[in-house]
This record gives structure tokens, sequence and C-alpha cells, in this order.
């Protein structure tokens, strides 16, 4: 590495535990993020946690979700980027930089993505020095090109919309066969992505649970944790959270308009980040409990509702929904956001929870990458009024039943894993040894437990 210098940013225990960065790192990250968002030293502010080290969570009133089980959100908006996204983008990159694949001097990275991903890989891969293109379907929402660009990444666009992925994985190989120095960091197989998640993510959660027994939320546990995939990095939080409790629920979730794992499924939908229409390599579906199908434009009239002003007034006036979590509500949704909290609403109905049982989800990313399509709600649907309103809250949020869920049983399990072979094995190189190993709960283990040999090399690499 002669011509560009080698950058890394925290652990995985200094994302999971922020006060553990060196104090004039931490003071010095926090002070960037508000004066120099592009400086590198922001990717210490990879992390669930804010400057107080408190966790980024919403509580949901039961004015929304209808349900006694308390569903709480873990937000990324405050993430570098607006999305958690970021954690896996720098997580896949370092592990790869650290052993040796790629050089920045050498290599320009190529980020296959839906969206937040890409982004993520935009703000990262150019912070730490590397040429890097994203790979996007052209209908995602404007905002997102727009994001990635300005961070300093080229795009390339391929044809379709979110569940379009086979298009991407066309390009990136096309690119790959173009030019001996391209790098592709797929999210959808590399295991970077699935080490974030497990450890970092996994580990808030089971933190969280604790500090809400203490405000008089719930028992101390986490009852289920629920999650759409796109890549399947976020639902690994899961893992973590079952080998805590073992009797816990990992519950995936779908687009109606695309149940690949639900029932072999395809199509397009409008839930930007989810859905794409395969099964990821780092997707551990045998330890997932129940899929759930959710409506695409529940999830945009859903997210709508939280931002319009008629909504919000409907929200106050007729359903008491305290001031501020009408406010916090608009900042921290996205469309996969409320597709989550759907998927919550379901699972808390569909298992009995009650008001001990907290059900957990995420909210990837906010409004902000989502005016355009409210603006083709509205083109498309008219402006929102009271009575709009009232029948968004009534069908979306509350009007939530037990229908389109698949329980995990073993067979179903298996059926889940072996759709795997389709794009692994067929189309993308793996070999049907590879995917018979993940049948073993080992083989997921000993990519757990390799946190802490990628943490020492970072610490080992900050010494150069």
């Amino acid at each position: 590495m002669t011509d560009k210098t080698f950058i890394t940013g925290p652990t995985f225990e200094e994302m999971l535990h922020p006060q553990k960065i060196d104090p004039a790192i931490r003071s010095r990250s926090l002070k960037m993020r508000e004066e120099d968002p592009l400086d590198p030293i922001n990717l210490f502010n990879i992390t669930w946690k804010d400057k107080d080290n408190q966790i980024y969570h919403q509580v949901l009133p039961k004015e929304i979700t209808g349900v006694d089980a308390p569903i709480v959100v873990l937000y990324g908006v405050d993430f570098p980027t607006g999305s958690h996204k970021v954690g896996a983008a720098y997580s896949v990159l370092v592990e790869k930089e650290l052993f040796g694949e790629v050089d920045p001097s050498v290599h320009t990275l190529v980020w296959p993505s839906t969206g937040n991903y890409g982004i993520g890989g935009s703000f990262v891969g150019c912070r730490m020095n590397f040429d890097s293109v994203v790979v996007l379907p052209a209908d995602m929402s404007r905002e997102r090109f727009e994001k990635i660009e300005g961070y300093g990444a080229r795009v390339i666009r391929t044809p379709g919309s979110e569940s379009n992925v086979k298009e991407i994985y066309d390009k990136t190989w096309e690119l790959r066969a173009s030019d001996p120095n391209i790098r592709v960091l797929n999210q959808f197989e590399v295991m970077g992505n699935y080490r974030f998640h497990y450890h970092v993510t996994g580990n808030t959660v089971a933190e969280l649970a604790a500090i809400l027994q203490q405000q008089g939320v719930g028992d101390g546990h986490i009852a289920a944790y629920v999650s759409a995939m796109g890549s399947g990095g976020t639902i690994a939080a899961g893992d973590r959270l079952k080998q805590i409790w073992p009797e816990h629920k990992i519950v995936g979730l779908e687009p109606v308009q695309c149940p690949t794992l639900f029932n072999n499924g395809y199509g397009a939908h409008r839930i930007e980040g989810i859905g794409d229409k395969h099964v990821t390599w780092i997707h551990n579906v045998l330890n997932m409990d129940a899929m759930i199908c959710i409506d695409d434009m529940s999830c945009v009239r859903g997210l709508a509702l939280l931002n319009d002003p008629a909504g919000q007034q409907m929200l106050r006036d007729r359903y008491d929904v305290p001031e501020a979590d009408i406010t916090a509500m608009a900042r921290i949704f996205g469309i996969s956001g409320v597709c989550n909290v759907l998927g919550a609403i379901k699972t808390a109905k569909y298992y009995g929870f009650g008001s001990d049982d907290v059900v957990a989800t995420i909210c990837t990313d906010s409004i902000d990458r989502y005016y355009s399509v409210l603006d083709w709600l509205q083109d498309s649907e008219g402006t929102m009024d009271e009575a709009m309103a009232t029948g968004r809250m009534e069908s979306t949020f509350l009007g939530q039943k037990t229908d389109w869920i698949q329980e995990g049983t073993q067979e179903v399990r298996q059926r889940w894993h072996n759709l795997k072979y389709y794009t692994w094995v067929e189309q993308q190189g793996k070999s049907v040894e590879e995917l018979d190993s993940q049948r073993d709960p080992a083989w997921w283990v000993a990519h757990q437990e390799r946190v802490a040999e990628i943490d020492q090399r970072i610490l080992e690499a900050r010494k150069r």
C-alpha cells in the first residue's frame, strides 16, 4: 500500500461499546460528525449508541401498535449516512483489507446493493481511500443515487427495482471479467455483514432488554426479534439473542408481492431495502422460527401517515398519540421500518405476547430517502385529509391480522435452506459441499467466533 494511506476504524467491540474507544478519538469523531461528516474519523461513529452511550431506540406507543406487548425499535438515522447498513459495509471492507484481499492503491471496489448498503459502501470505501462503484437498480428512489454520488462513489444502474438482484449480480460478473483489479464486496455473501449484526446489533438489543426492564418495560428478555430480509445481515442479530434466550423467536419478513421464502414467489414491490427475490448466503434460515409477508403499499401508506401533517394531527386528536412519539416517529422511520413494525405487530398477535414480552425490531433508515416516493403516492392517491389518515391508521397499523404467517418447522426450514442452491451453486460458484456445511450449527458458530480475531487484527493495524 504505497500510494494511499491505510485507514481503519473501530473494532467490533468498540462499535458495541464506543466508550472503549480512545477518548481523544471518540471526542474528535463526535466533533467531526457535526463539523465535517466526510472526515474519515467518522468511521468511529458507527455504533448504535449516542455520545452519552445511550442506545438509539424508541418504545412505540400502544395507541399505534394496538397490542399489549411492548414493541421497541432500534433506529439507524443517527449512524453516519443515516442507516445502520454503514456498519455492515465497514465490517465487510475492513475484514477484506486486514486479510490482504483488497488494497486501496490497486483495487476498485464494487458494492452490489439495492440502496443503503451501497450508500454505506460509498461512504466507507471513499473514506478508506478506495475507488468505489455502486451497482444499483435504476428504479430505486432518487435520493439513494444522490447520496451515493455525494459520498464520492460512482453509480452503475441496472434494470428493474428492489427485487431485480440477479441483474445486479450479472453486472458484477461483467465488471470482474473486464478488469483484474475489480473487487466485489457482496453484502449478500460476505460474512462481515453477518458478524456486524450478530455481535454489535444482537448484543445491543440484549443490553436494551435490561435497560427497558429498569424503566418498567418488559421483564428483561426479548421475546422476539423481527426483521425483513434484504441482504440477510440485520436478522443475524436474532442468532445472538437466541443464544441468550433459547425460547426467543426469530421472525423474518418479506413483501406479499415477492414472497420468495414463503412460497417460492417472485415479483416487484415498493419496500426498498428488502425482498431481493433470493435467499442470501449469510442468512441462517435454519435458525428462523417464522416467516411473515407484509403488503408493500401498507408500508408506503404507513410512512406517509407518520409524516404528513394531516396524519399527525389525526394521531393527536383521534388516538391520543403523545406529541413526543409523533415527532420521534416522523424522524426515525423509512419504508422498511414501517414494514418491520407491521411484522412486529403481527408477531405479537400470533404468539399471544403480553406486557412482559418485548418485541424488538429495526428502523434501517429514515424519511430523507423517500420524499420522492411519498410524492408519487400523493400523485396516485390524492392529498391526505383526516378521513384518509384515519383509514390508513385503521388498515395499516391497527388492522394487522395473523395472515401470511408460515412457521419454521423442520421441513419448512430445510426448504428455505434448499432455495440457496439456485443462486449460490448454479449462479454464483459455490459448491454443494459449501452449501451443505451450513446445515451444521458449528459452521455459524465458527464465523461468530472470528470477531475476536478480527478485532485483534484491527488493533495491530493501528500500530503501522
